[in-house]
């Protein structure tokens, strides 16, 4: 109702104006979308993980997006798209979005008011730091990874994506592409999560023996097997990302165009869905999964999908974004294998998701079709008219390479000093007896399952 009263407030005016009613309304509505992403990212970790550490998990989905609201409105807004300090960060005018003119620049390429791209950048922000929340699980302090949220939102996140979106951030001005954030939100929120999950440690378990807690990897390369708790919960989250991820990419647009909305709402679902289909059929092939198909394996694969083809998704061809997603239901399955021989707990595979789909889903923008690319908007190896596609692809393979290099470099760099600092200050861990009895009542005195036990 309140968009068609919008849209009455507009018959009198000119066209442009309604266009632009039109396309505000489109994006906040994305927002509302990925916004909602939350409760599914908070669903999955808490089903992935054990019922002891349910509410702690749930805790911390809610106070990050809380922290991440502050951290990008204070200062992390005016750094991503403020006017461009020597083409690497943004001015610091726009500070708690008080001067909009410290946003020129950005504003000439949108036709939306600032507070609603504001917005809509907000939940994408929010995302990168929920995504660190579930390789963490389990044993992170919540005041060290409230803080740690807090700087990656404030500082990180917002340099690495001016480099990337802004108007003269040197990476766009290269011919990077990433549409909707493979690399800005999703490498960068799994190279944080990476770095963190590494200093942390592995998860720990009561060894019988001699009544010791002790790391999940054995010496002799056994891994002791800690299993999600309720599989129905994190299936939901599955589905509940999944709608999410629609606004996530059909917002990025920033305008409302039928076409080319519906053309990046089909390559997004063609993507998960095949991604889910082959971690499904890998699985089912696989001894260690007893050569059956995965549930949570199934999950992390329709994930994996829609992280792949986030940078392509207004992009490539329905047949490329099947590919793209195939790939990625194998790579998550291989991926989780890996880092768990390399002892990196993530409890959730966000990891693997997050960074490795990234990363995949950045170079496969070479497979982008140039009659999909806004060529009069950027400059790009794709959109140079020669003839010679092989080599127009190469180079534009050689400038995602380098701008994954770049932003990965950079925010590896920024997380293991920000986790070592808060490790040295305030600890990062939490002692073996609040992770043998559960975080939710040791830090939390509640449960998540009141008034069940565990038979």
């Amino acid at each position: 109702m309140w968009a068609e009263a919008a849209l009455h407030q507009t018959t009198d005016s000119d066209p442009g104006e309604q266009l632009d009613t039109i396309n505000t309304i489109w994006v906040l509505l994305a927002a509302f979308l990925v916004f909602f992403m939350n409760a599914g990212f908070g669903m999955l970790e808490a089903g992935f993980c054990r019922y002891k550490n349910a509410a702690n998990i749930l805790t911390k989905n809610l106070l990050v997006f809380s922290i991440a609201t502050l951290a990008f409105w204070v200062l992390g807004f005016a750094l991503m798209m403020g006017d461009s300090f020597l083409d690497v960060i943004g001015g610091l005018k726009g500070l708690f979005l008080l001067n909009e003119q410290g946003f020129s620049e950005y504003k000439t390429k949108i036709t939306i008011p600032l507070k609603a791209a504001f917005f809509f950048q907000l939940v994408f922000a929010g995302t990168a730091a929920t995504i660190v929340s579930g390789a963490v699980a389990e044993r992170i302090k919540l005041k060290a990874f409230l803080w740690f949220s807090f700087f990656l939102v404030a500082l990180s996140y917002p340099i690495t994506g001016h480099w990337v979106w802004a108007p003269n951030g040197w990476l766009k001005q290269l011919g990077f592409l990433d549409f909707a954030g493979s690399t800005v939100v999703h490498a960068v929120g799994g190279m944080a999560a990476l770095v963190g999950a590494w200093l942390l440690g592995p998860r720990k378990y009561l060894r019988k023996e001699d009544d010791k807690m002790v790391s999940r990897y054995k010496d002799d390369g056994i891994r002791v097997a800690i299993r999600p708790h309720n599989l129905s919960m994190a299936t939901l989250g599955c589905f509940i990302l999944w709608l999410g991820w629609f606004g996530f990419n059909g917002g990025s647009l920033l305008e409302a165009d039928p076409e080319q909305i519906s053309h990046i709402l089909l390559t997004t679902n063609i993507a998960a869905a095949t991604a889910g289909l082959t971690a499904a059929f890998t699985t089912s092939r696989l001894e260690r999964f007893k050569n059956k198909p995965e549930l949570s394996m199934i999950i992390n694969g329709v994930l994996g999908g829609l992280v792949s083809i986030t940078a392509s998704s207004a992009y490539v061809k329905l047949s490329a974004a099947a590919f793209i997603g195939m790939v990625a239901g194998w790579l998550v399955v291989f991926l989780v294998g890996y880092f768990n021989k390399l002892k990196i707990d993530d409890p959730v595979g966000a990891i693997s998701v997050h960074l490795g789909c990234g990363i995949w889903g950045t170079l496969a923008v070479v497979l982008s079709n140039k009659d999909n690319l806004p060529c009069k908007q950027i400059n790009a190896p794709l959109c140079n008219n020669n003839g010679l596609a092989l080599i127009e692809r190469s180079q534009q393979f050689g400038i995602q390479v380098l701008g994954l290099f770049v932003v990965l470099l950079f925010t590896l760099a920024f997380s293991w000093f920000t986790w070592s600092r808060l490790k040295a200050l305030i600890g990062i861990r939490v002692s073996d007896d609040d992770e043998l009895k559960g975080l939710d009542r040791q830090l939390h005195g509640v449960d998540a399952y009141h008034g069940f036990e565990k038979k």
